[in-house]
This record gives structure tokens, sequence and C-alpha cells, in this order.
């Protein structure tokens, strides 16, 4: 009888211990909760190099947190494998150091491309001699064309095909010339053509994938000049535009109107959220610019802010800052802005 009464107990402490083990496994823990006030005396540091100038192009790579490259307007390219405390200059075999775009294919994280030339209208501006491309992560580089589009905004790789990619060339910054607009290669920087091309005076600035579907590709192109005489340039024209492709890159469509601003139009950034592809944020140049965001994918737009630090409002800064949206969930980041201030905006 005790034997049974032992055994019986034993089977219902292991029932007991079994049951909170499976409510143990099946409700996952809550965060653990820290006070802000550890946290308050973190400060924003300057992670280097120090001598390496103004900073247009930086990317991360897929799957490394801890490697990243930037590209500076008078320094080249630059590599750090262990999250910024060491960086290593990788790009000074080649006869150009005016980096404007920069982008790791998705699908092989080996194959880097470079978008020479700094596309950021200012008063000191450096040019470019094209698109360079590496296959080892950096090691090597090899010349892959577009040597007369002089400046360089943007570079997109499709992210399954490792030889897909588009590129934004403003062209010449003090003059008139045809390399400018949208370029696509199908086969890695062998051959381009020219996808999208307004006049000899426009040239494209930005683009963005849609996400989850690289056949749609946003562009946007910029009628920029600076003259000689002055110390920043025109920041709009009537060539500038919002284009879209629903083809990759086959046929455009400009889009206008439905709450976007029309009257001195210029530079447009742009971002669509990865959490819901029908949402676009814009920073726009113009007369009544600011942060545009549409929620229904592009068919039409809500101004979201005209400060004065964002879009066309920045005419104070003649268009000479550089305006990079990322958008993070549901709240979107404004960096570089203006001058000094990172904003957030719903």
């Amino acid at each position: 009888m005790k034997s049974r009464r032992f055994a019986f107990a034993t089977l219902s402490v292991l029932l007991v211990l079994f049951d909170a083990a499976v409510r143990l496994m099946a409700e996952p823990q809550a965060p653990k909760q820290y006070e802000q006030k550890l946290f308050q005396e973190l400060r924003w540091r300057s992670i280097g190099p120090f001598r390496a100038g103004r900073v247009l192009a930086v990317t991360g790579v897929r799957g490394q947190p801890e490697t990243y490259y930037f590209g500076s307007v008078g320094g080249g390219v630059w590599k750090t494998n262990d999250a910024g405390r060491t960086w290593k200059p990788i790009f000074d075999s080649q006869t150009i150091a005016s980096i404007g775009a920069i982008a790791v294919a998705p699908s092989d994280s080996n194959v880097i491309y470079v978008g020479s030339g700094e596309a950021d209208m200012r008063a000191s501006i450096s040019y470019g001699d094209g698109m360079y491309k590496s296959t080892d992560a950096g090691k090597s580089w090899a010349k892959i064309g577009l040597e007369n589009t002089r400046q360089i905004g943007r570079i997109l790789v499709d992210p399954h095909d490792a030889k897909k990619i588009f590129v934004a060339a403003l062209g010449h910054a003090y003059g008139p010339n045809q390399d400018r607009g949208v370029f696509r290669s199908k086969d890695g920087g062998k051959s381009w053509q020219k996808i999208l091309f307004h006049d000899e005076n426009t040239g494209a600035i930005d683009l963005a994938f849609e996400p989850g579907n690289p056949k749609t590709i946003y562009a946007a192109l910029w009628q920029t000049r600076r003259p000689p005489w002055s110390v920043y340039p025109p920041s709009n024209g009537p060539g500038s535009g919002l284009y879209r492709s629903t083809d990759g890159g086959d046929h455009w469509t400009q889009l206008s109107g439905q709450g976007l601003p029309t009257e001195k139009l210029g530079r447009i950034g742009i971002a669509i959220a990865p959490s819901n592809p029908r949402r676009i944020y814009l920073i726009v140049d113009a007369k009544e610019g600011g942060l545009y965001r549409s929620d229904d994918g592009a068919q039409s737009w809500l101004t979201r802010s005209t400060c004065r630090t964002l879009g066309a409002t920045s005419r104070m800064t003649e268009g000479k800052r550089s305006r990079r949206l990322k958008e993070h969930r549901e709240a979107m980041t404004i960096m570089n802005c203006g001058s000094i201030q990172t904003n957030r905006a719903g």
C-alpha cells in the first residue's frame, strides 16, 4: 500500500513539473525592462576614421551585423569588420577618390558596386569616372563603365540577382550632357542601357525598390546646375519629378498631383516601409515642399511636415544637404536633414 501511495505521489509531482515546463516553453517571456536612467549618460560618438571627409554613401551587409562600408566624397571606400572599432581603406588602388553611392548585393555579399562622383550639389564638389565593382568583398576592383556620368546618387541591386543593377546618375554638375538619368545592367556591368531620361539638363538622384517586388521601382529626377559664379547651385528645374516603373524599368510613368507639390520642384528623397509596401515617404524640395506620405501606393499624398529643415522649405540650404529616409517599423527617421538634426515622424 505504501509503495502505491509513493508511486502516486511521485507521478503527481512529475505531472506538475511537466505542466510547468510545458507552460514555460509555450509562453514567451516578456522582455526584461530596464530603468531609463541607466542609459541617460550614453552619448553619440564618432567612430572614425577621422580624416575621411564628408560621407554620402553607407551600407551594411545582410547577415553580417558588424560589417559596414562607406564611401567618402574625397577619400575612397572604407570597410569595418568590427562594427566601427577599426576601419580600413580599400579603394586606394583606384584613380578616383570621390564616392557618391555604394551597394552590396543582397544575394552575394562578396559583390559590391560603387558609383564614383558625389551627387550632393554644393560649393565644393568632386567628380567621378563611372562605376566600379568588386567580387571579393573589396579586396580588388574593376571599372565597369558609365565613365561620363560624373556624379552618381544611388545604386540598387536586385535582391535575387547580383548581376542586375540600377544606377541613378545625376550627370555633369557644371553643364549639360547625355549620360544622365537611370541606367540598368543585367550582366553585372558588362553592358548598360539608359532606361529613364528626360533631357540633357536633368539627371537622376534617387531610386527605391518596392519591398518584396523589385519589378516596381521608384525614381527621382532632378534638374540642377552648379554655376561657377554661385556658392550653391539652383536647386530646382522643370525636369525634376517622381517616376515609377512596374516592369523592372522597361517603362516609366511620371507621378504628379494628388497632393504632391509642383511649383519650383527640386530634389526628392524616397523611402518605402518594409512593413507596408504601400506606405511611401518623400522628402521634397519645392515651394510647398517638406515631408510627404502615401498610404495607397502613391495614388495620393499627405503632407506630414513643412518643417524648414526638411524639403522645399530647405531651400534655405539650396538643396545642399543629403536627405535620406530610413523606415523602421511604423516610425520614420530623417537622417542629416538640415544641419545637425535627426527627426522622427509617423
